[in-house]
């Protein structure tokens, strides 16, 4: 009896050890790493047979009348403005976005390293309409002698909302997937505001002052080319580019009713 109680007094601590000596062992051995995302390489395009289409965006039909704007809240701002919701001049539409919607497969390009720009400046968004590709860096300057309120409203992207007073440093703000008319707009002078169009290729233009606009380096096919325009809606247009073909598309927004 006595050996029995003796074989189990020097079992149980050992058990004991041999348990807690299990459990260190499983705390310090490291998870496994997640294996790292596959490097995805831009497709190539030939520059020899690249293609090119530009064009103009007009418009049919009485001109819509620019709602005015009244910037008196803030004495830094320019007083009297005329909001850019339809910018119209002898017949042409301007900051409407213009990209490839369809027809590039599976090809993958590279996110341009130079950002792209976005001013406020007179207490306006400068451009209006900005493209850019999804994980390229818009990078966001205050001109103004007073301070901004930067809030973009996404639908598919993360939402943010940060000030920037005057002189401060440039913001540096990236998108990660595409999405098309993303609003952005200041929390401190309501009538600011512009729209981002984030896209998954290089192949974008905004229409100018006089509706045109040109998209360059194009491989050889078969595409779809939208129009989007923040209050008149969308328009797409196919198109079959050959190789170093240079095609006019064309496109007229009509009046709404």
């Amino acid at each position: 009896m006595k050996t029995k109680k003796w074989l189990a007094m020097c079992f149980l601590p050992s058990l004991v050890l041999m348990a807690g000596c299990g459990k260190k062992e499983a705390e310090e051995t490291p998870a496994p790493s997640p294996a790292a995302a596959p490097t995805v390489a831009s497709t190539p395009i030939d520059p020899a047979t690249a293609a090119s289409i530009s064009g103009t965006v007009k418009f049919d039909g009485p001109v819509p009348k620019a709602a005015k704007i009244d910037m008196s809240q803030d004495p830094n701002c320019a007083g009297s403005n005329t909001a850019e919701n339809v910018v119209v001049s002898d017949g042409k539409v301007a900051n409407v976005f213009v990209y490839v919607k369809d027809g590039l497969g599976n090809r993958t390009f590279d996110v341009p390293k130079d950002p792209a720009t976005l001013t406020q400046v007179g207490c306006r968004y400068k451009p209006h309409v900005l493209g850019v590709m999804a994980g390229q860096t818009i990078k966001i300057v205050n001109g103004d002698p007073t301070t901004h309120n930067i809030h973009p409203t996404p639908k598919d992207n993360r939402e943010w909302n940060e000030s920037q007073a005057p002189q401060a440093a440039p913001l540096e703000k990236v998108f990660a997937r595409e999405e098309l008319s993303l609003p952005v707009k200041c929390n401190q002078h309501p009538w600011m505001r512009m729209f981002v169009n984030v896209v998954k290729n290089p192949f974008y233009a905004v229409s100018g002052p006089d509706g045109k606009f040109a998209i360059a380096g194009l491989p050889p096919g078969d595409y779809t080319i939208a129009f989007v325009q923040e209050k008149l809606g969308e328009q797409d247009q196919k198109i079959t580019l050959a190789a170093k073909d240079s095609k006019t598309v064309d496109v007229t927004f009509k009046a709404q009713p």
